[in-house]
């Protein structure tokens, strides 16, 4: 890995005692709802992240969610995990991400965006993965604010944005300038900050699947597609969506569920414009 990048992740603060609570909670076999209460209502931060997520019309709750213990009722205690490791993250990473030509705000909306899409789809196709992904799909994006600021530091943001317009993917530019992809940072974050194993080897090889272990090579993939359908800079595209269900195709995963998911998604987002 090269140096700067190294330096950047190794100088990150370590996670606060709260996730590595709810991290240790999410290793438990049989989980309880009330004591995952007790460890977020210690953290106002993931709090008010929980709130504003679960009042998002794309989760569709008829009624506004005003307490944390109505939010892990309605959205479950993995999607809450998800959110609350995944608002944290991202406050930790704090970067400008003007090399991709959105904010941090922009980049919470997608991630929930995909977060919801693996949970629509895979919902129709297996409830273990979809368990195990729900986080993954949250968080594999995360390296992005390591590469904004280092394209920033090293003033390299124009030629990496000149590589987007010529239609270079954006793991494509990222490889070009910097030899990694966001994939293989995340999972190198995740790394120092002593998170799952199950969790990083997802990740690792999202942007090139053919090197992932076997035993992981479906969850990249499922990944990789949602990745592709919610693309940071075009999320739900039409060109996005139609390169997320060849993806699909090649990988001969469930198109039918995927279609369902992605149609159901976007009537949600149009919801939220209303």
């Amino acid at each position: 890995m090269p140096e700067n990048i190294l330096e950047k992740i190794e100088s990150l603060p370590p996670l606060p005692k709260t996730i590595a609570e709810i991290e240790e909670y999410r290793q438990k076999r049989d989980k309880e709802a009330f004591e995952l209460l007790k460890i977020i209502e210690k953290d106002a931060l993931i709090i008010s992240t929980l709130l504003k997520v679960s009042n998002s019309a794309m989760f569709g709750f008829r009624s506004k969610v005003e307490t944390p213990s109505r939010a892990i009722n309605l959205l479950g205690i993995n999607f809450t995990i998800s959110i609350a490791i995944g608002g944290t993250v991202q406050n930790l990473l704090k970067a400008n991400l003007s090399a991709y030509g959105i904010n941090s705000d922009d980049f919470m909306r997608v991630s929930n965006m995909a977060t919801t899409l693996t949970n629509l789809w895979l919902s129709k196709v297996s409830f273990d993965l979809k368990e195990e992904l729900i986080l993954p799909s949250l968080l594999q994006e995360a390296g992005k604010f390591i590469i904004a600021d280092i394209l920033e530091l090293e003033g390299k943001t124009n030629e990496f944005k000149a590589l987007l317009r010529q239609g270079k993917s954006t793991a494509q530019a990222e490889k070009e300038i910097l030899g990694l992809s966001t994939s293989e940072i995340t999972a190198r974050i995740f790394r120092h900050w002593k998170l799952s194993d199950t969790l990083i080897n997802s990740i690792e090889f999202v942007d090139d699947v053919s090197k992932a272990d076997e035993a992981y090579k479906q969850r990249a993939q499922i990944l990789d597609v949602v990745k592709t359908a919610c693309e940071v800079t075009a999320p739900l595209s039409d060109d996005n969506v139609n390169k997320a269900i060849e993806k699909a195709k090649a990988y001969n995963l469930d198109i039918k569920s995927l279609e369902n998911a992605i149609e159901k998604l976007e009537d949600r987002l149009l919801d939220e414009q209303v």
